[in-house]
């Protein structure tokens, strides 16, 4: 294929995942909104005002990057995951599948459209919070290369996820009994360091704590942990993810009957 015809692919693949979410926009974009809302209400306005600042911080401030970061994962994620399952199911895959259109022009389309979806609710999150609270901004760099990463990352297990599902219960496992527990533990509404030794070296652990923070550090400035390991750690695990999922469709494993 040439240039301008893989580019022609791309973007249909791209126009379609976006306008399917756009036509659905009471399921993509209501439900965080309202939701995200009642976290700024119970956690920030009612429960924060009760508790101390988190360094020169309010705690409406402080749980704000947390809660935009878990929208991104979510919408990223389950964005990707029910589009391509979906065509999956239906049978429509195989036609994408023996079409001459690249693996990596297929990904590309599908993960685009989960950063979009991803940054949207984000945004709007982040538009949200402004009624509650005012933020700084610290680094835009850092906001940036920490949400595109990150919407990414999630993009691209959503796309595994939908490649070995077998059924619409496979696609729910992931987000309900993995990114959910990972996502309240990783650092949103509150710092690792206000748990004891032990469980702060838990936390460690969990991969979402480190996205947490780099994007909190962007708009505060403060992080439990180190900023440069947090990139550089993020950054190969969305290379590993692609890599992993390019060989699943040179494979055909999961993609085929």
């Amino acid at each position: 294929m040439t240039w301008e015809k893989m580019w022609i692919a791309y973007m249909t693949i791209v126009r379609l995942e976006i306008g399917r979410f756009f036509r659905i926009w009471t399921q993509t974009f209501l439900p965080p909104a309202i939701t995200t809302t009642l976290y700024y209400v119970i956690f920030g306005a009612f429960i924060g005002s009760q508790v101390e600042p988190v360094g020169d911080f309010s705690y409406m401030q402080f749980i704000v990057p947390g809660l935009v970061m878990m929208t991104v994962i979510t919408s990223s994620f389950m964005n990707v995951v029910s589009s391509f399952f979906g065509s999956k199911f239906q049978k429509q895959l195989e036609e994408l599948l023996v079409s001459p259109v690249s693996p990596l022009i297929v990904v590309a389309g599908y993960v685009t459209g989960g950063v979009v979806r991803g940054l949207l609710t984000g945004i709007l999150v982040l538009a949200i919070a402004l009624f509650f609270t005012h933020l700084a901004i610290h680094s835009v760099f850092m906001i940036l290369v920490f949400i595109l990463l990150t919407s990414i990352f999630f993009s691209l297990l959503g796309l595994v996820t939908a490649i070995f599902a077998k059924n619409f219960d496979g696609v729910s496992i992931i987000p309900n009994f993995v990114l959910t527990p990972l996502t309240y533990l990783g650092g949103v509404f509150y710092s690792i360091h206000m748990l004891p030794e032990f469980w702060q070296k838990v936390s460690l652990l969990n991969p979402i704590l480190y996205m947490v923070n780099g994007f909190r550090f962007g708009f505060l400035g403060i992080s439990d942990v180190n900023i440069a390991f947090s990139l550089a750690m993020l950054a190969a695990m969305s290379l590993a993810a692609l890599l992993f999922t390019l060989y699943l469709f040179k494979t055909g494993r999961g993609l085929r009957a």
